[in-house]
């Protein structure tokens, strides 16, 4: 696979050998970087970041991974002060940042917007979350922090928990998941479920799947707890929210169900849905999470820009 010039959309787009590959780019790099602090193989290069909603988290990652790699990075985090605000369109917009810069991270809040982006640019574009769609490179640091946590990703039972209806975190770690030989365990309000043809693809492609509202009672049997915050901002009506507000969180009491090793993930911000006792705990997990997106956003940056 040449990976210079792709454009990273969705972890639909991805086999799981391309995943695999940018797993181990990532981990040679982490490596590189303990040794040096910091690496020059994209020097000269800029980075344009497009975020047309808030982030802390893949915003930060991304401007520290070009920076770690000797890259340069602009860019905007708020529409405010741009011509966005003037009315300028998408497509103007892409057309105008690619002139300045050699590979585009872009958020929005609209489905299907960074593949339109790609469709536009000439240069590689990478999704940093489009609605409530996709977000491969969230998902591919997951899967590199399950890896690095138990040396593999095979037999493991995974339990997703939360906002699984609108979590586009869920979405894509779900689908990737898939080529693996995991069990996956949907835990959700009713009004919060996996979206039926994400459930039925999942099946279809092998993997065994239990859909509950049982939160303690499913602690026993996992491996790994990925915990979602519930996205008010996603819901249609506010009505609709309320209803489940605050339905789950995750303590010390509960976890002491939990097998020993069990690890609980979560791609923050957090609201209230995991209390802060568990940061101190063996199981917490999701503050290495935020450093895994380092390397694998350093990978992907790279290979698009072709200096890997």
């Amino acid at each position: 696979m040449d990976w210079k010039g792709r454009d990273v959309i969705s972890i639909r787009d991805f086999s799981k050998e391309d995943i695999e590959f940018v797993l181990g780019v990532a981990e040679r790099l982490e490596k590189e970087l303990k040794e040096k602090g910091s690496l020059d193989y994209a020097r000269g290069k800029i980075l344009a970041t497009l975020f047309f909603e808030p982030s802390t988290r893949t915003r930060l990652s991304f401007e520290s991974a070009m920076h770690r790699l000797g890259g340069s990075v602009i860019g905007f985090s708020s529409t405010l002060g741009t011509s966005v605000m003037k009315g300028e369109n998408l497509a103007d917009t892409i057309r105008t940042v690619e002139q300045y810069s050699d590979v585009i991270v872009i958020r929005h809040p609209m489905e299907g917007a960074a593949r339109l982006a790609a469709e536009l640019a000439e240069i590689p574009v990478i999704n940093a979350g489009d609605g409530s769609n996709q977000h491969p490179t969230q998902t591919l640091l997951d899967l590199y922090t399950i890896r690095r946590t138990f040396g593999k990703i095979d037999g493991l039972k995974i339990g997703l928990l939360g906002d699984l209806k609108y979590g586009r975190t869920v979405h894509s770690l779900a689908e990737a998941l898939a080529f693996y030989d995991v069990e996956l365990y949907l835990i959700s309000p009713e009004l919060l479920r996996m979206p039926k043809h994400i459930v039925e693809e999942l099946r279809e492609r092998g993997v065994k799947v239990h859909e509950t509202t049982n939160l303690e009672g499913t602690i026993p049997e996992l491996d790994v707890l990925y915990v979602t915050r519930i996205q008010k901002e996603r819901f249609p009506d506010e009505e609709e929210y309320l209803k489940v507000k605050g339905s789950y969180q995750v303590n010390c009491e509960l976890l002491k169900n939990a097998r020993e090793g069990m690890k609980v993930m979560h791609p923050l911000p957090r609201v209230d849905e995991i209390h802060p006792e568990v940061d101190k705990s063996e199981h917490a997990l999701y503050f290495r999470q935020v450093f895994s997106g380092i390397p694998v956003r350093m990978a992907l940056l790279g290979l698009t820009l072709g200096v890997l």
